[in-house]
């Protein structure tokens, strides 16, 4: 009796260990760079994702933005990435920056539309689009989708990125910087508001931020690469000496994972985005954008992941 008690109990110790190794699972989100809005919000999911699902730890790890956290995600380098609708397309179809090497991902979520930023200040001999040319000017990060877009914003102005600029790829923090020390005269960034490194060009002593309007190029844009940008503003007062609203081109985030992500977890990381969505909010205001209601396929240029399909079924959110 002994023996066979002893062999139930081992038998129970082994299935519940085989359990606890089912459900841990180590999670890395790939995000974007710390002046802009990936990071934060994707260290706020990181925290939540491991306080609130059993057994998982999440950790938010520092890119180049939305190219290479489709790249990473590709690679199976990373099991969570963010990135801008356009750059998603790219990728799915295996074009631009994804020549040759499509990447097969899936959305969890649409998430809030980011901003195209172009950042100049007073005294730069920058007040539109076509005073870039001649001008020392940032398109973005290398990988990131600020850059994607910056080059379609600046085609459709009739600006050439190579022959009509003196052309620098930093990221939102670094342009900041550069702008500071007059190293560039402006600078493209696209995220959601506020900037982090935008609000910091603002509230610089002796600076006056200024922000060029854009919209009116949005619908060239869309002619060559599809309904993907909306016209939009920046409101007024959304950065420190913004006195008036910036008319700019926005185009839809979206949280992706890899086609093979099990059903399970991805139902997991959408239940959480959606049921601590207040929580995320108070890392970043930009959360409070994500809403049931913007889950539609018409705003994400991939199918959405079977696991966030059944979350939506349950809770009534129709994506048609």
């Amino acid at each position: 009796m002994k023996r066979i008690l002893f062999g139930m109990a081992l038998i129970g110790a082994v299935a519940m260990a085989g359990s606890a190794e089912a459900q841990s699972r180590n999670l890395s989100i790939a995000t974007g760079g710390t002046g802009g809005v990936y990071y934060p919000m994707g260290g706020g999911l990181a925290n939540l994702l491991t306080k609130y699902v059993p057994g998982w730890q999440a950790t938010a790890e520092v890119t180049g933005g939305s190219v290479d956290n489709l790249k990473l995600v590709g690679a199976k380098k990373a099991d969570i990435g963010f990135s801008m609708a356009d750059a998603s397309l790219d990728a799915s179809r295996g074009e631009d920056k994804f020549k040759g090497a499509p990447v097969a991902h899936k959305a969890l979520a649409v998430l809030y539309p980011n901003i195209m930023h172009v950042v100049s200040v007073d005294g730069s001999g920058v007040n539109s689009m076509a005073d870039l040319k001649g001008k020392r000017v940032s398109t973005g990060s290398p990988g990131s989708a600020t850059e994607v877009m910056a080059f379609r914003v600046l085609e459709a102005a009739g600006i050439d990125k190579d022959k009509d600029l003196k052309r620098e790829r930093l990221g939102a923090a670094e342009s900041t910087n550069a702008i500071k020390d007059k190293k560039i005269d402006a600078y493209f960034w696209v995220g959601g508001l506020p900037t982090a490194a935008v609000t910091d060009l603002g509230a610089t002593p002796g600076t006056k931020l200024k922000l060029i309007d854009h919209s009116d190029l949005v619908a060239k844009m869309n002619a060559k690469y599809g309904p993907l940008y909306a016209a939009g503003t920046i409101p007024a007062g959304t950065y420190p000496g913004q006195d008036k609203a910036n008319a700019i081109s926005s185009v839809w985030n979206i949280l992706l994972a890899h086609d093979s992500m099990p059903d399970d977890v991805a139902y997991n990381i959408v239940k959480t985005i959606f049921e601590k969505r207040d929580e995320l909010a108070l890392v970043h205001a930009e959360a409070k954008n994500i809403k049931a209601e913007t889950q539609k396929k018409t705003n994400t240029p991939v199918a959405f992941h079977p696991g966030a399909l059944k979350y939506f079924a349950e809770k009534g959110i129709k994506t048609e």
